[in-house]
């Protein structure tokens, strides 16, 4: 109950963060414009604090916190009085109409540059990608990547920490091949080409990485138990926080990742495991739930083990001064914009599965597992939803954003505005597959619980 509470308090703040900076993104320009601003909202439904502005606004907050709104005086929606007329949007030019629906989306992207700065600037707890091991018959096997070796560069992009070499992974969904520099432990240089044709991976149950057959160096997972979820298959087998796992159907176990595959294999069938406990041996009999994924059924048991931590000479702290942060910090934000530019267009085309798409539930575990790291994972996860936040009200869905911006568009290239009754329709069709996407988004949380 208090890990819901934390993620629900963490979503609430992450969030209300994002549309606040959203909505003073179209606040902001169009004051500058001229325009008169009725209300700034925070949130949907019955207001719960609200205060009349000297500028003859009314800043409100609201109970639903899934969003916000700037209602600006508009001769298209109500009565305008002559005496305010030059302060309606409609009445403004198509320019300066189109400047304040995209200001929204921009400052979400001005907001991630900022988090990123304000993040190395205080300083990333990072590890750099060195291997630990390679996983047999996998593409990084097939590619000659060995324990020892040190990533380097992606398809001839500069990787620092394992966090580059997922960004960079996730960008090659649905490619042949990628390009991969290594430095032996020798100090060798190499390229070395790995193929994607055999790559897949279900993001529920491993990384990019992992899938890829790349065992990192840095915090190893022991076969002692950490946490138990409650109401899990581990908790109604008896296990329990502090026990260490030995034997797996009479064979005993190596390592996390050996007992990981004989779960995921064994979907709705017994293991019976062998466990120690304050110096005793218990036998135990533990049922893996069944989990969907793309292509199979892989077993789950709600159990995660105690790391043992990252060797000091794999763990750095990647930080800079204002100037290189700010760099940083507008790099890291164009490298979100493509990779999610790329995604939509992977999922449109069918390379990446609509199954991956996330909706409230995940995003609000997302912010409570970044705040309850830190400040710095906080600011991270802030930045990713703001980068997503700003690109996805730019579709040029009718009832976004930019849809809105597509409307005047065609309205400054043919010089009259698209007539009311094709706009009522595409805000139709638009809101039908926003529903649609939230939906489906949401189903796949709730499959994911």
């Amino acid at each position: 109950m208090i890990g819901i509470l934390w993620n629900l308090g963490a979503f609430i703040v992450a969030l209300g963060i994002l549309v606040a900076v959203h909505e003073y993104g179209h606040f902001w320009v169009a004051r500058r414009n001229g325009v008169r601003v009725e209300r700034f909202s925070i949130g949907f439904g019955k207001p719960i604090w609200r205060k009349a502005g000297r500028d003859g606004t009314e800043y409100v907050v609201a109970m639903i916190p899934l969003g916000g709104y700037v209602k600006m005086l508009d001769g298209r929606v109500d009565e305008v009085p002559a005496e305010l007329a030059d302060q309606a949007f409609d009445q403004k030019s198509v320019w300066a109409r189109m400047a304040i629906v995209v200001a929204g989306p921009m400052a979400n992207f001005l907001f991630a540059v900022f988090a990123f700065w304000l993040m190395f600037m205080i300083g990333v707890p990072s590890v750099k990608p060195v291997l630990r091991d390679v996983t047999a018959e996998s593409p990084a096997a097939m590619a000659g990547l060995q324990p020892g070796m040190q990533i380097t560069a992606i398809d001839g992009n500069e990787v620092l920490t394992w966090e580059d070499v997922n960004f960079a992974l996730i960008g090659r969904i649905g490619a042949e091949q990628l390009s991969m520099q290594v430095q032996d432990a020798d100090g060798r240089n190499q390229s070395l080409t790995v193929p994607l044709s055999s790559w897949q991976f279900d993001p529920d149950s491993e990384s990019p990485i992992s899938a890829l057959g790349l065992r990192p160096e840095g915090a190893t997972p022991t076969l002692a138990l950490e946490q138990v979820l409650a109401g899990g298959a581990g908790e109604q087998a008896g296990l329990l926080p502090g026990d260490t796992l030995y034997s797996a159907n009479g064979e005993k176990l190596a390592d996390w990742d050996q007992f990981v595959a004989l779960v995921q294999s064994s979907p709705g069938i017994p293991v019976e495991l062998v466990v120690q406990r304050g110096g005793q041996s218990l036998d135990l009999t533990l049922t893996p739930a069944l989990r969907e994924t793309d292509d199979r059924a892989i077993g789950y048991v709600g159990l995660a083990p105690s790391v043992t931590p990252v060797d000091e000479r794999y763990r750095f702290e990647l930080s800079y001064g204002p100037v290189k942060a700010l760099w940083a910090g507008m790099d890291r934000t164009w490298e979100l914009t493509v990779l999610t530019f790329n995604m939509i267009g992977k999922l449109l085309t069918g390379i990446v599965s609509v199954d991956n798409l996330s909706g409230p539930i995940s995003i609000a575990k997302g912010a409570g597992a970044s705040a309850g790291f830190g400040l710095v994972y906080f600011l991270s996860f802030m930045a990713l939803v703001s980068v997503n936040l700003g690109i996805i009200n730019l579709l040029p869905l009718p009832v976004l954003d930019g849809g809105h911006l597509l409307f005047y568009l065609v309205e400054a290239v043919t010089g009259r505005p698209v007539p009311e009754r094709v706009q009522e329709l595409g805000f139709r069709i638009g809101a039908a597959l926003l529903i649609l996407l939230m939906g489906l988004a949401l189903f796949n949380d709730i499959g994911r619980l």
